[in-house]
């Protein structure tokens, strides 16, 4: 079925292809403009560096205000070594604008697989944060923007540098470390559990600060990203497991949105097909202005080019960024 899907959204690709983007293109009100969303990739490793790299330039030459990358920087079945890490980080930083990353679970939580090196997933994250987040009011990328890190506005959670917002003419975007395997509630020890109820915690509050602050300052609308697809293929009877690991992460997007009252647009990777749909909350019902975008990943080496105008209704749309010489997977 995934199969069948990732062809149909290859071919939906190809078929919404727009001619080349120039940059400085109008695309509508004054205050509109465009960033580009991807992830799950490089995967297959050595061959996508290559494709990586193609599409990092295609990027480079649209010239969006940023880049979002939904995490995943490695296949789960290929090492968690600190040169593959490091690799990833050096290949992210060749984007000429400011990419902003949220953390996936084929670079900590899966670590523990033999086929991943059998490493420590609370040691690879550590890692990260010290090679990802460094300086956790910058994003990454050749010109960083100036984010604001759960790590340093709520010294309660200061270990969670990865937590980033920032703010694009009046549009918020927020990410949140919430990756797949359950969210790392799948954990197989007591040490992984006792993380997971923590990191819980803090992606909570970040959220619910993160409504607030839109509310606050009256934003137009409200971008979330993170790394899971809330994976409904499990849900039972229509509705979410009350032991998954997505359950709050779910229910705080709800309240949150129902709050604020303008439109929220969640963008994730993790099943690797380009995807737009309803977001569904715990008990399976679309939640009211919420939409879900998923990005290409893994053999789809492409991108997607959201556009925003704050001052229009819909105010997201959405291109697919193909790179033709990438191919369109399996």
């Amino acid at each position: 079925m995934r199969q069948l899907l990732a062809a149909f959204a290859a071919m939906f690709a190809i078929a919404a292809l727009p001619a080349p983007v120039h940059a400085g293109e109008q695309i509508g009100g004054d205050r509109a403009f465009s960033f580009v969303a991807l992830g799950d990739m490089p995967y297959n490793l050595p061959d996508d560096y290559a494709k990586f790299d193609r599409l990092i330039a295609a990027v480079n030459t649209l010239k969006p205000a940023f880049t979002l990358h939904m995490g995943d920087i490695k296949s789960g079945s290929l090492p968690c070594s600190d040169e593959v890490l490091k690799k990833a980080y050096d290949q992210i930083q060749t984007f000429e604008g400011a990419l902003v990353y949220t953390i996936g679970d084929n670079e900590w939580i899966d670590c523990h697989r033999k086929a991943a090196g059998s490493y420590n997933p609370r040691e690879r994250l550590a890692k990260l944060r010290e090679m990802f987040f460094a300086a956790p009011s910058k994003s990454l990328g050749k010109t960083p923007l100036n984010v604001e890190s759960q790590s340093l506005l709520m010294p309660d959670f200061a270990a969670y540098v990865e937590n980033t917002r920032f703010a694009k003419n009046d549009v918020l975007f927020l990410t949140a470390h919430v990756p797949g395997s359950n969210n790392g509630f799948e954990a197989q020890d007591l040490e992984g559990v006792t993380e997971f109820f923590a990191r819980n915690k803090a992606n909570v509050a970040w959220l619910n600060a993160g409504f607030a602050k839109a509310t606050a300052d009256n934003a137009k609308a409200m971008v979330v990203f993170m790394q899971a697809e809330f994976d409904e293929a499990r849900f039972q009877n229509g509705a979410m497991p009350r032991q998954s690991g997505f359950t709050d992460t779910l229910d705080a997007i709800e309240a949150g949105a129902k709050s604020f009252g303008k439109p929220v647009l969640l963008i994730h990777g993790d099943e690797h097909y380009f995807s737009i749909a309803p977001l569904k909350n715990s008990k399976g019902k679309p939640i009211p202005g919420v939409n879900k975008l998923m990005v290409y990943g893994d053999t789809l080496v492409h991108a997607v080019r959201v556009t925003v105008d704050p001052d229009s209704s819909n105010v997201f749309g959405f291109i697919p960024l193909i790179v033709p010489e990438n191919g369109m997977g399996k």
